[in-house]
C-alpha cells in the first residue's frame, strides 16, 4: 500500500503571500497544481499594524467573513469589498482595508472543499437536524452549516471518517466563541479559538460523545446550538501524508521537543492546552523566516507577524527551538496542534521530502 494518495497537497491546500493595494485585484496560488478553494483565511503581516483574521468559504456566501479573533457575527461586504469571488487558482479582493490595504502585507491560507453536500436528517436518519455545505472526502475536509435548536443535537459532516479537528462559530451572534474539537482533547473538553486560556470541560458543548464517520454531537451550549441561529463547522479528518492533528509534550528546551506528522509540513498551528495566556501560534512555509526563526502570527489577537528562535520545519514534521516558552514548549505541559503538508515524508512513487 502506498504512503499517501496525495503526493501533491498543493490541489487541496496552499499560502499566497501580497502586498495590498486597495484596487480590485486577483490573487493566484503559486503551487505545483491549481487549487480551486472554498475557504480562504486571510490576515495582514505588516509590523506596526494590527488587522483582524477574516475568513471567507463558498458555502456562507463568499463575500460573508467571520473574523477568528473576536466573538463577533458574520458581516457582509458590500461592492467591491472584501473577497469578491473564487476562481479555479486563488481569490478576488476589493479595496476592504481587511483584505487589501495599500502597501500592507498580506497571508492568505486556503483549502479546497468542492462536492455540493446536503443532508435532509429525517429523510436519511443520519444525523437529527439538517446541514449542507461542501465536502472534500480525499483531503479529510467539509464546510457545513447547520440552524441551531437548543436541543442535544447530531449533525451529519459528509467526510465518511470521523472528524479528529472541527472549528465551529455561531454566525448571528455577536457574543459566542469559536469553539475547538480536537481529537487531542476527547469529547469532554474545548479550546476557544478567539482566546487564549486554557483547555475547559463542559458536558454541554460536545455533549460529551466523540464524532463518528457520519455525524458530530453537540449539546445546548447556545455557543454552538443557539435555538435559530445559523452555524458553521469546518470539519478536518487526518489524511496520511497531508494533515495531521495531535499533541506533544514540551521540553523546555532549546533543542525542543520534536512533532511526527508523517510530511513536511506547509502550515502549523499549536496551543498550550494546560495554561492560560497561552497564544494560537500559526506558522507557514511561505512567511519571511527561516529555520529557526520562522514568523508566526496568533489567531486569537490581530497583531502583526514577529520572528524569532522558535520552529524548524522538517522533512517530516517540526521541531521547537524555544526553552521554556509557555506558548511552545514549556516543560512537562501539553499542546494541541493542526498540519497541513507542502510535501509528503515519501510520495506513492518513493521520493522523499526535504527539509526547509
Amino acid at each position: 500500500m502506498a504512503y499517501t494518495t496525495i503526493d501533491d497537497p498543493s490541489v487541496f491546500f496552499n499560502t499566497v503571500l501580497y502586498t495590498g493595494n486597495q484596487q480590485v485585484r486577483n490573487i493566484t496560488f503559486g503551487g505545483n497544481s491549481d487549487l480551486a478553494l472554498n475557504w480562504i483565511w486571510l490576515k495582514s503581516r505588516s509590523s506596526g499594524y494590527a488587522g483582524n483574521h477574516h475568513v471567507y468559504d463558498s458555502v456562507r456566501g463568499v463575500q460573508k467573513h467571520l473574523r477568528p479573533n473576536l466573538a463577533s457575527a458574520e458581516g457582509t461586504n458590500g461592492g467591491t469589498d472584501g473577497v469578491t469571488a473564487f476562481g479555479s487558482n486563488g481569490f478576488t479582493v476589493g479595496a476592504n482595508t481587511g483584505s487589501n490595504e495599500n502597501n500592507i502585507t498580506y497571508v492568505g491560507w486556503g483549502w479546497k472543499a468542492g462536492t455540493s453536500f446536503t443532508n435532509d436528517a429525517s429523510s436519511t436518519s443520519v444525523g437529527s437536524i439538517d446541514s449542507a455545505g461542501s465536502v472534500n472526502t480525499d483531503a479529510g475536509f467539509s464546510i457545513i452549516t447547520y440552524t441551531g435548536t437548543g436541543s442535544n443535537a447530531t449533525v451529519a459532516h459528509g467526510l465518511g471518517v470521523a472528524p479528529t479537528w472541527i472549528l465551529l462559530r455561531d454566525r448571528d451572534s455577536g457574543d459566542h466563541d469559536w469553539f475547538n474539537f480536537h481529537k487531542a482533547l476527547g469529547n469532554g473538553k474545548y479550546m476557544r479559538l478567539n482566546s487564549d486560556d486554557a483547555a475547559a470541560t463542559h458536558s454541554t458543548i460536545w455533549n460529551d460523545t466523540s464524532p463518528t464517520s457520519s455525524v458530530f454531537s453537540i449539546g445546548t451550549n447556545v455557543n454552538l446550538n443557539d435555538n435559530g441561529n445559523n452555524f458553521v463547522a469546518y470539519c478536518f479528518a487526518e489524511k496520511k501524508g497531508f494533515s495531521k492533528f495531535g499533541s506533544y509534550i514540551g521540553n523546555g528546551n532549546a533543542d525542543g521537543t520534536f512533532v511526527y506528522t508523517g510530511f513536511k509540513p506547509a502550515w502549523i498551528m499549536y496551543k498550550n492546552s494546560e495554561s492560560g495566556s497561552s497564544n494560537w501560534e500559526i506558522t507557514d512555509n511561505k512567511r519571511a523566516g527561516y529555520n529557526s526563526a520562522n514568523a508566526r502570527l496568533l489567531a486569537n489577537t490581530n497583531g502583526a507577524e514577529d520572528t524569532g528562535p522558535r520552529i524548524d520545519i522538517l522533512s517530516n514534521g517540526f521541531k521547537h527551538r524555544s526553552s521554556g516558552n509557555p506558548e511552545s514548549n514549556k516543560s512537562g505541559e501539553v499542546y494541541v496542534f493542526m498540519a497541513f503538508a507542502e510535501s509528503p515524508f515519501v510520495t506513492s512513487t518513493g521520493i522523499p521530502a526535504t527539509a526547509q
